[in-house]
């Protein structure tokens, strides 16, 4: 079997630099796995580390109130030496890194962004090569810190990224698989399910002759994830002592906000300020606005689902209960496969100031508030706030971009002439 060099290169190259950081600053991965950008309640190494000393004890790793997390992980982790856990552990986040980086390449090199089987764009030459798509996930910034700081968002980034490689390779139960693996692993990817059918659909078509309809896919497709998921709570329940007390432990906790730790997000502050007989309204009404994006997006841009798959990342890198820095690197990782919709984007330069001015101006307010003591609650989330509102930027931005080139296509006589609202 042959060797591309080029990527063998790059991913060595990768590997090397995150093994470097580790050994260079030993107290670096300790300092950002505190962090509340990068680690949340429910994806956080430390409480990992918590559950996993509670289930070598034979006690329940969700008796503390302490642990969310998928139970596999338990498992997974207890499997490494105690001698060696610091030492595997980075090799590991190393290794998932890389896989990432891997099925991110997959998906670049199918062409499926500028040239889909519904959707063929005017500027589908404009694209990078998927070795540079792999780059800029594998030396993002954002993707470093998650890598030193080992939050468990990283195999549910790995998870989803496998999932769209195999939607555009044509294998259509392996992403079942993989999205029922995020799914289990973070609740929130299952909003993902209907786009990801539509991407299997408009794949399968292209070598069926028989031609089967959008819900004929999902009638074959649903059951094979449901039967996936299944199976993984079939397992949980074992692992936990044949109890279902991990469900409230970890997906209560996405869908009730019991934990208000202060994260990047938008729904902490709301919940630490409102009354508690407004919560349940206030939760309902939270969960029905991420919800309601994913029909609208997946019935208005039906011909792009890949498209839909990487705007509902972003919209959810903003909008879920507990999102980090590492829900934002999947985004940014998905944006240079739509490289020839940039020269459409009109406020990109300030959309990524403000993620820097964010990004700079994060840890400075959260210092001030948890350690300085000459802040408050206030100017940390108002920065979450600008973070927020430099996502949506671009998420918007994005969107129009990729309209407006669906409606180039459909009236080319306006190719190049400025659209203004009326």
């Amino acid at each position: 079997m042959s060797i591309d060099r080029r990527k063998a290169l790059l991913f060595g190259s990768a590997a090397v630099l995150r093994f470097i950081l580790f050994i260079v600053f030993p107290q670096l991965p300790d300092l950002l796995t505190s962090r509340a950008e990068i680690s949340t309640p429910v994806t956080s190494f430390k409480r990992l580390q918590e559950g996993l000393f509670l289930y070598t004890h034979s006690v329940s790793p969700y008796d503390g109130g302490v642990f969310h997390q998928a139970p596999l992980f338990l498992p997974l982790f207890a499997l490494i030496p105690a001698s060696a856990f610091h030492i595997a552990a980075v090799l590991l986040y190393i290794l998932a890194d890389i896989i990432c980086a891997h099925f991110l390449i997959l998906v670049a090199e199918a062409g499926a962004a500028a040239s889909s089987p519904l959707f063929s764009s005017p500027r589908k030459d404009i694209r990078w090569d998927s070795l540079a798509v792999g780059a800029t996930y594998l030396f993002n910034p954002f993707t470093l810190a998650t890598c030193l700081a080992r939050p468990t968002s990283v195999f549910t980034n790995g998870a989803i990224l496998c999932a769209i490689a195999n939607a555009v390779r044509r294998r259509p139960s392996t992403a079942m698989l993989a999205l029922a693996l995020a799914a289990y692993l973070s609740l929130y990817p299952a909003l993902l399910l209907p786009p990801l059918i539509l991407l299997c659909h408009d794949h399968m078509t292209t070598t069926n002759t028989s031609k089967p309809n959008p819900p004929h896919s999902a009638f074959k497709l649903l059951p094979i994830f449901s039967g996936c998921l299944a199976w993984f709570m079939a397992i949980s329940y074992m692992l936990t002592g044949q109890s279902w007390e991990f469900l409230r432990s970890t997906y209560g906790v996405h869908l009730l906000l019991p934990d208000l730790t202060p994260n990047v997000g938008l729904w902490w502050y709301f919940f630490i300020e409102i009354f508690d007989s407004f919560r349940e309204f206030f939760l309902g009404v939270f969960w029905l606005h991420l919800v309601g994006y994913v029909g609208g997006l997946s019935f208005r841009m039906r011909k792009q689902p890949l498209f839909v798959l990487m705007t509902l990342i972003g919209i959810l890198a903003i909008f879920q209960p507990y999102p980090s820095i590492a829900d934002a690197s999947l985004y940014f990782a998905l944006l240079p496969l739509y490289s020839h919709i940039f020269p459409l984007m009109r406020y990109t330069f300030f959309a990524f100031a403000t993620i820097l001015y964010a990004t700079l101006l994060g840890p400075a307010f959260y210092y001030l508030w948890i350690y300085a003591g000459s802040g408050n609650a206030n100017f940390f989330y108002a920065i979450t706030l600008v973070w927020s509102l430099g996502l949506s930027i671009i998420v918007g931005e994005c969107m129009f971009a990729v309209l407006r080139d669906e409606w180039e296509v459909e009236r080319p006589e306006m190719k190049g002439k400025d659209v203004r609202r009326i």
